[in-house]
């Protein structure tokens, strides 16, 4: 099997794993995929690789009612992570190899440190608009660096959002905000390579096959079991992919 064919076959694992995650947890397919890509090829080829398969997914993730009230409350937060993208995103396109896994890494392992906490945000009485801002600035400081749009806005959308309907399609509009502004950032940088489509529409199939075998897992498991082993994956990720920067 040559090199390329390795790539293409490793791809589909990636994605699909990362999808399956996804269809279980309603989120974790840009991280699981960053991480996992990062040891095989580069930060910036993998995001490339990403976007077209989280995007489709997190679109999925918009159906129900309610989309367009929730759409406006979160308005701001999507202007802060449009804004933090764009403006850390040739740092992805264009850094060194071992800093972008460095951030990556760190940013993995602080989240799942986090989550394993139990902490959680407290939602404020008053100026959640402009504290979503700041979010939203934050996450897509992150994003731009690192092509993982989770830390701060998955916490502070659990903190927002008490049902799991409205949090999952909360979850949905910053994750599709966040896919494309990466995309324009890249773009932007000329870091985008179209040349990947075909392989960029084999790891959409392999993380839709995935999602869906992980909805049907998640009426059959514990999720709060498989959210725990899932963010002890991640911290063991995080904690690799640190140790290979330094």
């Amino acid at each position: 099997m040559s090199a390329e064919q390795q790539i293409w076959v490793l791809a589909a694992a990636v994605f699909a794993m990362a999808g399956m995650v996804k269809g279980v947890t309603g989120m974790g397919l840009p991280t699981v995929a960053m991480a996992l890509l990062g040891a095989l090829i580069s930060p910036v080829a993998a995001a490339g690789m990403l976007l077209l398969p989280s995007l489709i997914t997190n679109l999925m993730q918009l159906r129900g009612s309610g989309l367009w009230p929730l759409l406006r409350r979160l308005t701001p937060l999507n202007v802060g992570i449009v804004v933090g993208t764009l403006a850390t995103s040739g740092w992805l396109a264009t850094g060194s190899h071992s800093a972008t896994t460095l951030t990556l890494g760190t940013a993995l392992s602080l989240y799942a440190l986090w989550s394993l906490s139990g902490a959680r945000f407290t939602p404020p009485v008053r100026g959640e608009a402009p504290l979503s801002l700041l979010v939203g600035l934050c996450t897509g400081l992150l994003t731009g660096a690192t092509g993982v749009f989770v830390i701060p806005a998955v916490p502070w959308l659990q903190a927002l959002l008490s049902s799991r309907d409205s949090l999952i399609q909360g979850l949905g509009i910053a994750f599709t905000t966040s896919t494309l502004a990466l995309s324009a950032g890249l773009w932007w940088h000329g870091a985008l390579n179209t040349g990947d489509l075909p392989l960029s529409l084999l790891a959409l199939v392999a993380a839709l096959a995935g999602m869906a075998f992980g909805e049907w897992l998640r009426r059959r498991i514990s999720p709060l079991l498989f959210r725990r082993l899932f963010l002890l994956t991640l911290l063991g990720l995080g904690a690799q992919m640190v140790w290979r920067a330094l």
